[in-house]
């Protein structure tokens, strides 16, 4: 297959401040918020490595203003090489940092731009490389998750409009995206579905997984591998979470 000219991309990673109480919170039901707080520092990490290791792509990360400087020190090497940017968007929320991404990164000319969520280190290479592919010809690439969001969006050019009104993180998330992008006239083309981690149920799918090819996600194949022991444990009676 002929693929188009990798130059002009950019990968921007969607992420928090690793702080107790504000990541996976939906993970603080099985874990205390500072497992939790540990094991997003993991899929962070091991997702920014998954993304320098794309050809020709520009990373950044995309967050808060308020978590610039504490993501800024967590990237610290890959900044020093200037592997990474990280970018303040404007506006509060997870749709106001997608519009900042495309606003930002489009501005004064055209560049195939794909928004990433922060934990999917396990995602193949293959998967980001061919979405890039497919937006060279769609205005639009999603990457659907089996929950009914998405763990990726692109774009060539900023459309405001594409992440207004509700439903960012819910069950709708990826039809209420297709909806307006249907209503901008947008073509639209489609990533591998995936799962992201939300709950006790992913970790164990993720967890098997990098048992078996660890390298796709080290620091997070080395947190998963200390969580089942404690499992182990704690089912026998000598341990605890």
């Amino acid at each position: 297959m002929v693929r188009s000219s990798s130059s002009g991309r950019v990968l921007v990673i969607m992420a928090k401040a690793p702080r107790p109480g504000a990541v996976k919170t939906r993970l603080t039901t099985s874990f205390s918020a500072e497992a939790v707080t540990g094991f997003y520092c993991c899929l962070l990490e091991d997702t920014l490595a998954l993304a320098r290791s794309l050809g020709e792509v520009e990373v950044a990360i995309m967050c808060p203003d308020s978590d610039v400087n504490e993501l800024a020190q967590l990237a610290g090497a890959q900044l020093a090489n200037n592997e990474a940017s990280v970018v303040a968007q404007k506006g509060e929320g997870l749709a106001a940092g997608l519009t900042s991404v495309f606003a930002h990164f489009a501005e004064g000319h055209p560049r195939r731009i794909i928004a990433f969520n922060s934990d999917s280190p396990h995602l193949p290479r293959s998967v980001l490389e061919d979405a890039f592919e497919t937006l060279a010809a769609s205005d639009v690439v999603v990457g659907p998750t089996h929950d009914g969001g998405y763990y990726l969006v692109g774009a060539k050019a900023a459309h405001p409009a594409l992440f207004d009104g509700d439903g960012m993180g819910t069950k709708s998330a990826l039809d209420a995206l297709l909806a307006r992008a249907r209503g901008l006239q947008l073509s639209v083309g489609f990533a591998d579905t995936f799962y992201d981690i939300d709950v006790e149920s992913d970790l164990a799918r993720l967890a098997a997984e990098l048992r078996v090819a660890p390298d796709r996600a080290p620091r997070t194949a080395v947190w998963l591998k200390q969580w089942e022991q404690a499992v182990a444990q704690l089912r026998t009676g000598t341990g605890n979470l």
